[in-house]
Parts: structure tokens; sequence; C-alpha cells
């Protein structure tokens, strides 16, 4: 493999990491200019499903089965737990912390995805192997970060000034208005946190339940896109509950539109193309492993544009959730590894049970991205027609 060849994928991810960061910043943005959270994901899934329902259909329209009721209802499962619901809870958890907050709080997925899945029985625990020890190991760490990030600020530590914030010119012109709502979004810090880390148990149990959807319809684009029409009706329907102000539904030529149509076109989009290019490439550790570029990212730009302050507190508790991360995912490495040099050795007829390959992309996605159940049967993974050239994570995010 050429140094073009190797280089490629890496400058593909660091490209992704890249726009999903901006999704956190305009987020902050949107929400900041009054944009009422729950529109802004209603329309960032109706942008997403404008984008990838002709995906689904053109390239997807010679293989694609008819679509059953237990498909349907797994979709719309699907798209509440991983889309409309782990979006809503994100994004008023980044409202009432802060970007980078929330950002370094979605690298705990993959431990709660470990959790979770040795409760569903899709992974053993292990406690005896190295892979099982680090994959533990990473967990508590993950959480043993998210408490300090949570409970202990600590100094400045900010490495640079800047006299850009955006979100202090975006706030004034609603300030007057609802200064009861700003000074409460200020003060609230340990609610905020409560809301990211249930976002991230929402976004888990969907990677497990995605899982079987993939197996149950594995047309990949088209599952996305149905799941983003899922998101779509879910989120409006939700919205429309709680706010049927037309104002708030009304875009203009603002930061509003540029916020939908970002995370909902080019993030949900485009880049969920060429991530699954990367992981057709290089598989979905290798992707995973980018995921705290993104947290980085978020930390720069969150204090040059958004006038965030970086506190000690903040930075142990980010490198205590990116090491939990790091183990976890080099557990499953070794797990991964130790499985496939095993594979020649299995029978034909092996059971339904699998493993979870996870890559996370939350951008505020997330989106965190493709979970994927391989079957160890080698006649369900011989699978190497046109569509498997092209085919796509999984993911609303």
């Amino acid at each position: 493999m050429g140094a073009g060849e190797v280089a490629k994928p890496v400058a593909a991810m660091v490209v992704v990491q890249v726009v999903f960061a901006g999704v956190n910043i305009f987020y902050k943005l949107a929400v900041c200019d009054g944009m009422d959270m729950r529109v802004l994901v209603a329309y960032r899934y109706l942008f997403a499903s404008a984008v990838l329902a002709p995906m689904a259909y053109f390239i997807e329209r010679k293989k694609r089965t008819r679509l059953t009721w237990r498909v349907v209802v797994m979709s719309f499962i699907c798209g509440l737990t991983g889309g409309s619901l782990a979006q809503n809870l994100y994004i008023s958890g980044m409202k009432l912390t802060s970007a980078t907050f929330a950002s370094a709080m979605t690298n705990l997925i993959p431990a709660i995805t470990f959790v979770l899945a040795v409760l569903f029985r899709y992974e053993r625990l292990a406690p005896r192997t190295f892979s099982g020890q680090a994959k533990v190991a990473g967990t508590f760490l993950g959480v043993g970060g998210a408490m300090l990030l949570t409970f202990y600020k600590g100094a400045d530590i900010t490495p640079w000034a800047s006299h850009v914030d955006l979100v202090a010119t975006l706030a004034a012109r609603h300030a007057a208005a609802h200064p009861a709502a700003v000074e409460a979004a200020a003060s609230n810090r340990l609610m905020g946190a409560l809301l990211v880390v249930g976002s991230c148990f929402f976004y888990a149990l969907w990677l497990i339940l995605q899982a079987k959807l993939s197996r149950e319809y594995p047309f990949h684009y088209s599952s996305t896109a149905l799941m983003c029409l899922m998101s779509t009706a879910q989120s409006v329907a939700f919205a429309l509950c709680f706010d049927r102000d037309a104002a708030q539904w009304r875009l203009g030529l603002d930061i509003r539109l540029l916020s939908v149509v970002y995370s909902g076109v080019l993030a949900s989009g485009v880049m969920l193309v060429v991530l699954s290019w990367c992981v057709k490439r290089r598989g979905p550790l290798f992707a995973s492993v980018f995921n705290p570029l993104m947290l980085v990212v978020v930390a720069v730009l969150s204090s040059l544009l958004l006038g965030e302050k970086l506190h000690l507190g903040s930075a142990l508790g980010a490198v205590l959730i990116v090491m939990g991360l790091y183990a976890v995912l080099w557990g499953k490495g070794r797990e991964t590894a130790a499985e496939a040099a095993k594979v020649g050795e299995l029978p034909a007829d092996d059971d339904d049970s699998g493993r979870i390959d996870v890559v996370v992309q939350l951008p505020g996605g997330c989106a965190q991205q493709p979970a994927e159940q391989q079957p160890r049967d080698s006649a369900a993974t011989a699978q190497s027609s046109e569509e498997d050239k092209w085919k796509l994570p999984t993911t609303t995010r």
C-alpha cells in the first residue's frame, strides 16, 4: 500500500471529525440565537432525509427487498433512540453546559455500549483476559472522567485570549425578552451533564438495536434513510407538542438556516458517505481512533469563537474519558483479532451471536456512527456484491 493510499483515509477521517466538530458549534449558536432545540432537531433530520432518500433509491433499487412491518417498527424504535430522543437530550445538555463539555461526554458511548452489550449477551465480560480487563478498565476510566468533568471545575488554563464571543452576540438579542431563561441556562451544569449522559445512553442502546436491524434489513442506505424519516416525524410531532409558534419554524438567511443545512446535508449526508468509504477501506476500529480529534477541535473553536474557558477539571476529565475510550477500543481490537484468527475453525452453522463494531460520531450527531452486528458464520459474511462496495454505516448522526 503506497503512501497516498495510507494518507487518503487519514485525511478523510480528519475532515469528518472537523465537520462533526462544526455541528457542535452551530448547535450552540442556533440555540443561543433563540431557536427552539426541538425545531432544530426536526429540521436536521428533514434535511438529512432529503439527502439520503435519493441515495437509497438509486444505489439500492435493484437489491432492496420489500419492507415488512417488523422492519418498520424496528426503524421507528431506532429512529427514536438514536435519533430524535438522543439528539434532543444532547442539545438540551449542551445548552446548559458547553459545546466542549458535551463533546467530551460523547466519548463515553463505547464504554456504555460495552456495558449494554454485556447485559444483552452480545459481548462477554471475560475478566480473565487482557481484552476483557482493558474494556472494564476503560469503562471505569470513562465514568471517572465524566464525574470529574461534571463536579470539578478547577483553574482557568485557557492558553490564549480571544475577544470573539459569538454566543454573547447572539444571546444579547434575546436576553431582554427572556432574562430568566438565560440565567437558568447558565447555572444548571449538573442537569446538563445528566441530559448529555442520557443522550449517550440512548445512542448506545440504538447501537445495540441497530445491530438487529442490520440483520433483518441489510440495505444500509435504505435503513438509514428510513430511520431519518422516522426521526423527522417524531421530532416534528415532539416540537409541535411544545411550541406551535410559526416564527420558530421560519428559516431566513441567518445562523438558523446555516445550522440545519450544515448538520443535515453536510454532516448527516455527505460526511456519512465519506465515513462509509473510510470504514470500507480500513475498518470500524480505524475510524473510532479519530473520535477524540473532534473534542480537540471543539475545544479550540469554542475557546476562539464562543468565549468558552478551558478549566483544569474539564481538561483532566476529558483526558480520562479519552484514555477510557482507547482502552475499550484496544480491548475490542485485540478481541476481534483473536476471533479472526479462529474464524476458520468455526462451523458454518454457528449460532446467531456476533460482535458489535462501534464507530461513534456523535456530533451532537453523532453523527456518532455505525454499529453493525457481524454474524460469525462465513456464509453470511461472504457478500461481495456491488451493494457491499458502497456499504453505508447505518447512523442517523
